[in-house]
C-alpha cells in the first residue's frame, strides 16, 4: 500500500520501522523541529531522524489544517495514513482523504483511556494491564471503531517509561496484520462502548506533588506512572525532593503523614495517610539521581523530619 505515516516522538518510530519493510511510506508527517537543551540547538523529532535514515521524504506542517499541506497531501494519493502519536487534531479533510481512510495507533486498550497519557495513568490508576488498540480515525478524540488490540500484563514495578518502551514495539507487527486484512476486504470494525471510557488527561509537573495524606499505595503508583516524566516530588526544606523508587511498607498510624518514622543505611520511610512509603531513589534539587544510600551520606534523614510543604 502507500502509506502516509504521521508520527513525532519515540513511540512511533518502531511502528515506522515495521511499515518500511512490507509497504510503499510516500511521505512521513512529523512536528517542527524544536530547540532543546541549554544552547537552544534545534533538534529533529525521533520520527524525523528515522525517515532521513532511510532516505524518506519528511513534511513538517505547523498545522496541519493549512490547506496548501492539505492539498500537498491530497496530491500524492495515499491509500492509508497511519497516526501514531503525531501532536496534532486531523481535520475532516485529511481524515476522509485516504483511499482506506486514517489509522491510529493508540497505546491503551479502547475505549479506556483515551487522551494523551493513557500509558501513565494504566500505573497510576492500578491497572493489571494494558496495551496498544488499532482504530479508525474519526472526529472524536480516540473514539473510532476499534480494529485490532494486543496486550501485556503490567508488572508491579513497571514505570511509565518501561511501559511505554514495551508499548511501542506492540504497535508494529499489528498494523502490518491491519494493512494486509484491509487490503483483503476482510477488516471487522468494533465500535467503541462510550461508557467505559476513562479520560487519560495530559501531564502536568504540578501532578507529580505528593500528596503524604493520601494512602502509600496511591502514592507509589503515582511515582512509578511519572517516571520518567514528569516525576513525582516533595520537599525537604525549601528544596524539591524528586522521588524515583518507593515500595509500600507498614507505617505508624499515630505519626503524621510526611513524617519520617524509620531510616537504615539504604533507604528511609515516610508515614502516609495509610502505610508507610520506603524511599529507595531521589534526587534533590540540583544534584543527580541516586540511590538513596548514597543520598544520605551527605543528607543524613532523623526519625521526626517531615516532608512536604
Amino acid at each position: 500500500m502507500r502509506v502516509v505515516f504521521m508520527g513525532t516522538p519515540d513511540f512511533s518510530v518502531p511502528t515506522l520501522e515495521a511499515l518500511i519493510t512490507g509497504h510503499e511510506i510516500i511521505a512521513v508527517v512529523t512536528q517542527p523541529d524544536k530547540p532543546k537543551g541549554r544552547g537552544k540547538a534545534m533538534q529533529f523529532p525521533p520520527v524525523k531522524s528515522a525517515a532521513l535514515a532511510h532516505d524518506l521524504p519528511v513534511f513538517q506542517p505547523v498545522r496541519v489544517r493549512d490547506p496548501e499541506f492539505i492539498d500537498t497531501l491530497r496530491s500524492m494519493d495515499p491509500d492509508v495514513i497511519v497516526v501514531v502519536a503525531f501532536g496534532q487534531i486531523l481535520p475532516e479533510s485529511i481524515l476522509s482523504l485516504p483511499r482506506y481512510g486514517c489509522i491510529n495507533v493508540h497505546a491503551s486498550l479502547l475505549p479506556k483511556y483515551r487522551g494523551a497519557a493513557p500509558i501513565q495513568w494504566a500505573i497510576i490508576n492500578g491497572e493489571k494491564e494494558t496495551g496498544v488498540t488499532i482504530m479508525y480515525m474519526e472526529k472524536g478524540l480516540d473514539t473510532g471503531d476499534m480494529i485490532a488490540k494486543a496486550s501485556i500484563p503490567i508488572d508491579s514495578r513497571e514505570t511509565g517509561e518501561s511501559l511505554h518502551d514495551k508499548l511501542s514495539v506492540l504497535g508494529g507487527p499489528l498494523i502490518l496484520e491491519v494493512l494486509d486484512q484491509i487490503g483483503k476486504g476482510v477488516i471487522h470494525r468494533e465500535k467503541q462502548d462510550d461508557s467505559l471510557s476513562t479520560y487519560a488527561g495530559m501531564l502536568s509537573k504540578e501532578l507529580g506533588k505528593i500528596d503524604w495524606d493520601k494512602d502509600a499505595v496511591s502514592i507509589e503508583r503515582l511515582i512509578r506512572g511519572l517516571n520518567s516524566w514528569p516525576s513525582a516530588y516533595t520537599f525537604l526544606g525549601e528544596r524539591t525532593l524528586k522521588i524515583w523508587m518507593a515500595e509500600v511498607v507498614e507505617g505508624k498510624k499515630e505519626m503524621i503523614p510526611g513524617t519520617v518514622i524509620g531510616t537504615d543505611k539504604d533507604s528511609f520511610t515516610v508515614q502516609t495517610g495509610k502505610g508507610g512509603l520506603r524511599i529507595l531513589e531521589v534526587q534533590l534539587q540540583g544534584k543527580k539521581r541516586m540511590p538513596v544510600q548514597a543520598f544520605l551520606l551527605g543528607y543524613p534523614m532523623k526519625n521526626g523530619m517531615t516532608l512536604g510543604d
